[in-house]
Formats: structure tokens, sequence, C-alpha cells
């Protein structure tokens, strides 16, 4: 799975739990400054990991991993390390 399609999966998730276009999530943005609360987070990591975990045995976002999670480059390159070494 390429960088850019973990991009775009992390994008139209965090769109559809906030309700805003896609294209306007930007890579570098934080949760914080795109409004997205505890819960909202909580909600991405369950779409990632439904969306992954069938294509990756077990896929799963650590909690503890979670609190180092700040902004959507973080979340997308926490992916593409997880994926690539499950891969």
């Amino acid at each position: 799975m390429s960088r850019q399609q973990v991009l775009d999966m992390v994008r139209g998730s965090l769109a559809d739990i906030l309700e805003v276009p896609p294209d306007s999530i930007a890579e570098g943005a934080s949760f914080g400054d795109l409004g997205a609360d505890s819960l909202a987070l909580i909600e991405l990591v369950e779409s990632i990991e439904k969306d992954l975990g069938g294509r990756f045995d077990g896929f799963r976002i650590d909690d503890e991993d979670l609190e180092d999670m700040k902004t959507v480059r973080d979340a997308v390159d926490y992916v593409v390390g997880k994926v690539g070494s499950a891969s």
C-alpha cells in the first residue's frame, strides 16, 4: 500500500468523521486545528483498523501510540510504518 493510498484513506475517514471535504484536510494539519477531539480520533483509529484489518491480518493501532499522533502526517507515517512491517 503506497503512502498516497494511506493518506487518501486517512483523509477520507477523517472527512467523514468531521463532515468536511477530504481536500480541505492538509497533511500537515494538526488534529486540533481540524477540530478533531479525542472521540473523533478514536473513530479515526477504528475506521483505519477496520479498513486495514482485512488486508493486513490483525492490523491494530496501539493506544499508547495514539498519544504521539498530533497531525495527519503522524497518522499516515505510523500506518505506513506498520503496514510496511506487516507485508
